[in-house]
């Protein structure tokens, strides 16, 4: 026995004044009807009902009953609509995962737009080049540097994330400007630390550049290496050295002439962006249009 039906049901009879007219509004018959009475009252233990051949009273009990039924439907139906509300108004906490670097260029800027148009939503947001398993930590989407490995994460590409060799004016005064790749074996190059099983980890030590002669991997060295993007940044515009830099963190310096490209006959490597979730969180409105809105803003 539907236990809700059955309690709908009574309280039809009830209002409607007769077992006839609450199967017409309930779209059943009145045999069944009469079940889902008998059925009630065989699982309350307690009768509902007094009937005579003419009317139907309620009993002591199924008055009283009768109005936590109302109550109890009033619930249910309340929670129905705010499930459907859910469904449709985004809202909740929405956590995401991204690589520090164009987590506060690009992601930063981009979920204060989301907000806006999503005031119900708040965000939680870890920058970190850690990959963390997304399920176990909580986490609703992530974007993540370099080929995604099989798992059971929707992976979907964005844009891929490039590099650019730059240096300030201070430097290259100081120390001159490289022309050919081969040069920078002459320059203090100021190198990332990539963690530990990451497939960029000898980045350090050869940069992998790609010109009129082909793939070439440059030995490099220099006085620095460290593992935060922005801290290199602020190296190359101490004039330190020359640095490769994601394009997300230096484009408006590059613009404002405080840091000069080099070789750009050659092309740094890139790496694949993807846009990565548990499959089963898309359907959460939250997600979804985070989704989206991410698709649109990095998409190919």
């Amino acid at each position: 026995m539907d236990v809700f039906q059955a309690m709908s049901v009574f309280v039809k009879v009830v209002e409607s004044g007769s077992m006839t007219a609450a199967a017409r509004q309930c779209e059943m018959s009145t045999t069944m009807v009469g079940n889902h009475l008998k059925a009630l009252e065989q699982r309350l233990g307690v009768s509902l009902l007094q009937r005579t051949t003419r009317r139907q009273n309620l009993t002591e009990f199924g008055t009283q009953y009768y109005r936590r039924c109302v109550e109890v439907l009033a619930l249910v139906n309340d929670s129905e609509r705010m499930a459907e509300q859910v469904q449709t108004q985004p809202s909740g906490t929405l956590r995401i995962t991204a690589p520090p670097a164009f987590g506060a260029e690009r992601l930063s800027p981009m979920l204060s737009d989301f907000i806006q148009r999503f005031p119900q939503i708040k965000v939680e947001v870890v920058l970190s080049n850690q990959l963390m398993d997304l399920v176990e930590h909580g986490f609703d989407a992530a974007i993540r540097l370099g080929v995604p490995e099989s798992s059971a994460l929707i992976a979907r590409p964005l844009r891929d994330y490039t590099l650019t060799i730059c240096a300030s004016r201070d430097y290259l005064q100081r120390r001159g400007t490289p022309l050919r790749a081969e040069d920078l074996g002459d320059h203090n190059c100021l190198a990332f630390a990539y963690p530990a099983g990451d497939d960029w980890r000898a980045a350090d030590k050869l940069w992998k550049l790609t010109g009129p002669e082909g793939v070439m991997e440059i030995p490099v060295s220099g006085s620095m290496i460290v593992n935060s993007s922005p801290a290199l940044r602020q190296a190359a515009l101490s004039g330190m050295g020359i640095a490769m830099l994601p394009d997300v963190l230096v484009s408006e310096d590059l613009q404002a002439g405080r840091l000069e490209p080099l070789l750009q006959q050659y092309q740094p490597p890139s790496r694949p962006m993807w846009l990565m979730y548990p499959q089963d969180r898309y359907r959460l409105p939250k997600v979804r249009h985070f989704v989206e809105c991410a698709l649109t803003e990095w998409g190919q």
